[in-house]
């Protein structure tokens, strides 16, 4: 008798703490399109740009802080007053070329006060284009050449 009751308090314990579980917590959600933007190519002296769109899927307002970039040539820009539910708003991230030709890969990390995402990282990749350089005409000799040839 004793284990028949002891058992049917386990199930009952079991269930309060699944259901517990699976209702809804109350606060703010941040919700990202995408949390990696690859740029492509950039010219030597370009920089890269980018607007990451997120929502507020949660059910309080949302409170982004101060990002934290992985370098001082990623800058990020956030809005700086409380999301409201369902609100859609971005967060430009912006690669300040370096004139360091090459792959890069950077991030900034957002911090709010969500529920369960208080932290998340926005990738931005791409590759600096090397310097240009001016090359002088050479001679072309099925069409003459560009450059003046003749004698006087």
């Amino acid at each position: 008798m004793k284990k028949l009751l002891a058992a049917v308090f386990m199930m009952f314990v079991m269930t309060s703490f699944v259901n517990a579980q699976t209702e809804s917590q109350n606060g703010p959600e941040i919700t990202f399109e995408k949390t990696t933007h690859q740029f492509g190519e950039i010219p030597y002296e370009g920089n890269g740009t980018y607007e990451f769109v997120f929502k507020n899927t949660g059910n309080e307002p949302l409170i982004l802080s101060q990002p934290k970039s992985s370098c001082g040539c990623t800058v990020p820009e956030w809005p700086k007053r409380p999301i409201l539910p369902g609100e859609t708003d971005v967060i430009k991230v912006t690669y300040k070329n370096t004139n360091r030709p090459g792959s890069f890969s950077k991030y900034v990390t957002i911090f709010s006060n969500a529920i369960t995402n208080k932290e998340v990282k926005l990738y931005i990749k791409g590759k600096i284009l090397p310097e240009p350089t001016e090359a002088l005409p050479t001679k072309n000799n099925s069409f003459g050449s560009p450059v003046n040839n003749s004698s006087f």
